[in-house]
């Protein structure tokens, strides 16, 4: 409805006089009213399906369903593009919650940002009816199997370890409040440590990171770093369930290792 307001208007030479005149309502544009901002399922899915359906970004997220990161020079052979094309594809393919990065050091690694993603992809792959190529190190096999990486275990042993540690429940993650780790010991794994000869409360108390994933430079997955990744080094040398080579960074397993690791963490090497 159009509102009234009295206006001078000037009659000839009798003066002035005060009038109320109709004024039409001007017209506002209010975006949540003006404008459809529901997201429909339809409409995130097409997103999804777009950033899936080029064909070098969908070389490069199948080349991650292994599991294993790779850089993004190594997503561009993998994908076929040059380097700078493939950091175009990856940011789109992040930007769509596809893909996440890892910085390690200089380098940053690229993974399936989830499960849900994999899922989503093998699901994809079931329709093609194409099988998906295997991840193949190219890490000199006294280096693969067991080494250091700085002061804690790396290697397919240090991933097995990591892992096994989560499914035993020892390490979960910690609280988002606490930027001093990414895993933190559960009341079992507490339990767990202090049974094999592992001072928690001195790990805790040095003044770096006490329980983070480190990305393995063979495997592309996590091992365990951090004080208690360095701590779990330490007890595995000090009772000989491996034994480090001389000038070099690999690790051999011992006998008396093998049965310790089956043993207590239910590791077969």
């Amino acid at each position: 409805m159009a509102s009234r307001r009295l206006i001078n208007v000037r009659l000839g030479s009798f003066g002035s006089t005060q009038v109320s005149l109709p004024l039409a309502a001007q017209q506002h544009f209010v975006y949540h009213q003006s404008m459809d901002v529901t997201a429909h399922p339809d409409t995130a899915v097409s997103a999804i399906a777009s950033a899936i359906g080029e064909p070098a970004r969908a070389r490069m997220l199948y080349c991650l369903m292994d599991g294993h990161a790779r850089t993004s020079t190594e997503l561009a052979v993998m994908a076929g593009v040059t380097p700078s094309t493939a950091s175009v594809h990856l940011h789109r393919l992040k930007a769509a919650h596809l893909v996440k990065a890892i910085q390690q050091g200089k380098h940053h690694f690229y993974s399936l940002q989830s499960p849900d993603v994999a899922s989503a992809l093998e699901g994809l792959c079931v329709l093609t009816g194409v099988p998906r190529s295997k991840f193949v190190p190219r890490t000199p096999d006294n280096l693969r199997k067991a080494r250091t990486c700085y002061d804690h275990m790396a290697g397919t042993v240090g991933v097995a370890l990591h892992d096994r540690l989560h499914a035993l429940r020892w390490l979960a993650l910690a609280s988002a409040r606490d930027a001093t780790h990414v895993y933190d010991v559960t009341p079992l794994g507490q339990k767990a440590f202090e049974s094999l000869g592992i001072d928690l409360h001195a790990a805790r108390s040095l003044r770096r990171r006490f329980a983070c994933p480190c990305l393995d430079w063979s495997e592309r997955r996590p091992h365990l770093g951090g004080a208690l990744g360095a701590a779990l080094l330490k007890l595995a040398l000090k009772r000989r369930w491996v034994m480090q080579e001389l000038d070099s960074r690999a690790l051999n397993v011992t006998n008396a290792g093998r049965r310790e690791l089956h043993t207590r963490f239910g590791l077969v090497f």
